[in-house]
Formats: structure tokens, sequence, C-alpha cells
């Protein structure tokens, strides 16, 4: 009720801007974030990450930043999201990040997706692609948007670019934004962090990135550890490193 009232009062691009500008500020000091700023941690500054689904951009925001010598593509595909990220990275000069307005996964074309509604207010950090393997947050407005593949994207292969690491959150899309990526992963081999719930995309995702030489590990007690499901059973974060 609270966001509705928010979202009515601010109107919602507005609102999207006003929450993006906070979390840029407070990501650091939020006990939730200590995964992706361990992820943080581990990235060189140079060379280029991808933030997939960058949402509202606050995390492409804190990426930049530790990006002195490099830079950051983000993608994101749902229009208001988009605005909001164009707001970012213009309000805090983030002149190392390249914006792309697509969808990304293992086919090149259109595809439909949804900002799913509940309860009157907009939840623009559950939007995703419309699948039918996909059946959670499915009622709300819907848009058609392009989707490429990483692989289809051949200023990623050019001479001299280095793809250091990946940051993955596509609300139960992962596998295949993974399928679409396989000659980019053997190419450059580089960090990925990615948010997968426990689930058949999981399990898909772990099997695609196994057979591409890559270890899964889950930050405990600022480290990396192999995943052990009997263990980590509440891990949501994942880290994949190439060991071949």
């Amino acid at each position: 009720m609270v966001k509705y009232l928010l979202q009515s009062i601010l109107g919602y691009r507005r609102y999207i801007r006003c929450f993006a500008w906070f979390k840029v500020k407070t990501l650091r000091t939020d006990s939730r974030e200590q995964d992706f700023m361990y992820f943080l941690s581990m990235l060189p500054n140079a060379g280029t990450v991808l933030d997939i689904g960058a949402n509202l951009g606050f995390l492409s925001a804190h990426i930049s930043r530790q990006l002195t010598h490099g830079n950051v593509i983000a993608f994101e595909p749902m229009p208001d999201n988009l605005n909001a990220l164009h707001y970012v990275v213009k309000q805090f000069q983030l002149n190392n990040v390249r914006i792309e307005a697509f969808a990304l996964g293992n086919e090149d074309g259109q595809v439909e997706m949804v900002l799913p509604v509940e309860g009157k207010a907009k939840q623009q950090g559950l939007s995703h692609v419309v699948h039918k393997e996909i059946t959670q947050h499915n009622e709300g407005i819907k848009f058609k948007v392009p989707i490429k593949k990483l692989d289809s994207l051949s200023y990623l292969f050019d001479k001299g670019v280095t793809i250091t690491a990946l940051k993955i959150d596509v609300e139960n899309f992962e596998q295949y934004v993974l399928e679409g990526a396989k000659n980019l992963f053997s190419t450059h081999h580089p960090l990925l962090y990615i948010e997968l719930w426990d689930n058949e995309n999981q399990k898909n995702c772990f099997q695609i990135m196994k057979t591409m030489g890559y270890s899964v590990k889950v930050h405990v007690n600022n480290a990396l550890v192999d995943f052990n499901k009997s263990m980590h059973a509440d891990k949501i974060n994942f880290f994949f490193i190439y060991t071949e």
C-alpha cells in the first residue's frame, strides 16, 4: 500500500528515480548486499563488465565507480527502468557506462515482457520475459521489446576488448541468457555473478556453466566456498569461476 501511495503521489517515473538515487547512496551499508559487495571487490579496475538486467542502474553505478580504467555495459529493456537508468548515469556522471535497450536470451528477435502489478503497485524489480516456464508475477503491464544473444554482439569480440565479469539478474530467464553467450564465455572466461532461485532454471544454469569449465561458489564469511546444497540451501547469489 505504501509503495502504491508513493507511486500515485510522485508519479511512477519520479518514484523509481528517487528509489534509484536512494539505492545508489545506501547500497554499501545495506546488509542484504554483502554478496554483491564481495563481487565488486573481485573486479579488476580495467576491462568491461556486463550488467544484465540493470534495472534502475544502482548496481551499475557501483560497478562503474570500481572500474577506474574500465567500462560497464548495462542491458535493460523495460522503458520506465531505462528512463531511471539514464537518470542515474547522468546524475552520478557515470561516463564509463554504455546503455543497451534490449533484452538478452538465446535468440535474436522480439519478445514480450511484463511489468508486474500487485496490490495496484508496479513491481519494477520483478519485470521479466513472458515465458511458459515462468509462472509467477505474470499479471501486469506487457511490452514488446527486442531481444538479442550476447554472442550476436560483435563489439564484445573486438580486438582489445576484455570481458572480465557479468552480473545477471533476469528473473528466471537466466538459462536462456547463458545459452546465448557460450561463445562469449569460451572466449573471455569472465567471472559470473548471478541470482538464481532453487528451481529448474537454477539446475539448468549449473549444468550449462559446468560444461563450459566453471565451478559454482557462494559467499560465506567474506570468502568464496564451493556450493553445497545441504549447507547453502538459503543461497540465491552464486559466483561462477572458470577453472579449466
